[in-house]
């Protein structure tokens, strides 16, 4: 099939190669003609394991174009995915305007039959506003307007797309339902089922995903929270309802709060949709605040243990708002960074892949380091953000030799607590005792 993906963000940029992959022409359409010019020349702008291959791959046998001609990349395409930001307004709402603006422009040069499919993460309603604006210049019998939300997780989004849980397509045509199971066909053939459904139930069943997951999330960490007032432990208490079927093993582990583009943004705009609705979604109101305080747990813990107004620096491991990406929106590391940052503590941060973004963030601000044990020098004390690979089983006498104060507050729980007591550090972590 003939696709054309406008918007080279990390979804369409996914979901393009990927479609590439399976043996589609795929051109990808953005404004950026920088970016665009970089993709052509085989420059990947975004990291995600097993992503770059694929590109490669797909460019080297045509199947993978680049273009910031809107016209010539829609001109052959049967399906036009919409792959553009909807970020959050003040108020939490999303903010529409780049997905209808490229409505408009694709009212004014669709010529035969497209279906065009909001890929993006859209409120409910999206698809018909969608419809109006196309409509405004089209017979509607050259458009149908599909919801088709993503479910990628960042670091895994290759294996999410091309075998995925499930495929939402939320339509009311026949006919656009009938090229949708065509393309999708494919990326199921081991039983994983494509579902469709209305527009409306499809955009709201991605809202309803991520928000449900932010809030397995939230009550892991006030359990956690509650954990450390009565002298028990998070881990053990993880483990004894994971087991239980109806809950399952993922998303209860504690931490420093869910961060990224997904859950912040998603969550915020399910909450605005109720507001507009004149529904109090009161579960969805405590999930954003006990997230929000969340975030500040570790510079909590490093305030209480140092004081505020201190010279003291702090090694920082892990950046990125989760490990396998470079991706360091709504990242706990960042409200952590900041808030020590007006205490009058020093940073010393390292991320193997989020570096380059938290440089042009904060510049000569913090010291970024090469390694994780350079931010170790001259360093009071040590604080973990991010649950990367590489400090899963650190060389802890390095710990001992260039730490200051042996002392380690981990955000991801890490390192076995009876470990820690014998290796002699000092250690505070998330929902179990201190070791002192």
């Amino acid at each position: 099939m003939k696709i054309a993906v406008v918007g080279t963000g990390y979804v369409g940029l996914v979901s393009g190669t990927c479609f590439a992959e399976t043996g589609n022409t795929v051109t990808c359409i953005d404004i950026d003609a920088d970016k665009v010019q970089k993709m052509k020349n085989g420059q990947i702008p975004i990291y995600e394991p097993g992503l770059e291959v694929l590109f490669q791959r797909n460019i080297k046998q045509h199947r993978l174009k680049f273009t910031t001609d809107l016209a010539e990349g829609i001109k052959n395409a049967e399906i036009i995915f919409l792959a553009l930001p909807t970020p959050p307004g003040e108020d939490g709402s999303a903010d529409l305007s780049y997905i209808l603006g490229v409505a408009k422009n694709l009212s004014e040069i669709i010529t035969d039959y497209k279906v065009i499919v909001d890929k993006s993460t859209v409120p409910v309603g999206t698809e018909e506003k969608v419809t109006n604006i196309l409509k405004q210049k089209l017979d509607t019998s050259l458009f149908d307007v599909v919801s088709n939300p993503e479910f990628l997780r960042e670091g895994v989004a290759v294996n999410d797309f091309m075998k995925p849980e499930r495929v939402v397509i939320g339509s009311n045509s026949d006919k656009a339902n009938s090229v949708m199971r065509r393309l999708y066909e494919p990326f199921v053939r081991q039983g994983n089922p494509i579902i469709f459904m209305d527009p409306r139930s499809a955009e709201l069943t991605k809202y309803a995903a991520n928000a449900f997951l932010a809030t397995k999330i939230s009550f892991m960490n006030e359990i956690a929270n509650l954990c450390e007032r009565v002298g028990a432990d998070v881990d053990l208490v993880r483990r004894g309802i994971g087991t239980d079927s109806r809950i399952g093993k993922r998303f209860l582990f504690p931490g420093v709060g869910y961060g990224g583009s997904c859950f912040p943004k998603d969550v915020k705009a399910l909450y605005k949709t109720s507001e507009e609705n004149e529904y109090d979604f009161k579960i969805l109101k405590s999930v954003m605040e006990v997230n929000k305080k969340q975030k500040l747990k570790i510079a909590d813990l490093i305030i209480a243990h140092y004081g505020p107004n201190t010279q003291k620096t702090i090694a920082i491991w892990g950046l990125a708002f989760k490990p396998n990406t470079d991706d360091i929106r709504e990242a706990p590391a960042i409200e952590t960074i900041n808030k020590l940052l007006d205490k009058g503590f020093k940073i010393n941060a390292y991320d193997p892949e989020a570096m380059a973004n938290i440089g042009a963030m904060y510049g000569d601000k913090i010291n970024l380091c090469k390694d994780p044990y350079e931010t170790l020098q001259q360093a009071d004390g040590l604080a973990i953000m991010t649950e990367w690979n590489v400090f899963r089983t650190p060389d802890f006498s390095k710990l001992k030799e260039s730490l200051n104060e042996h002392i380690i507050f981990d955000g991801r729980n890490l390192y076995d607590l009876n470990q820690m007591e014998e290796l002699g550090f000092k250690y505070q972590s998330i929902g179990r005792k201190y070791v002192n």
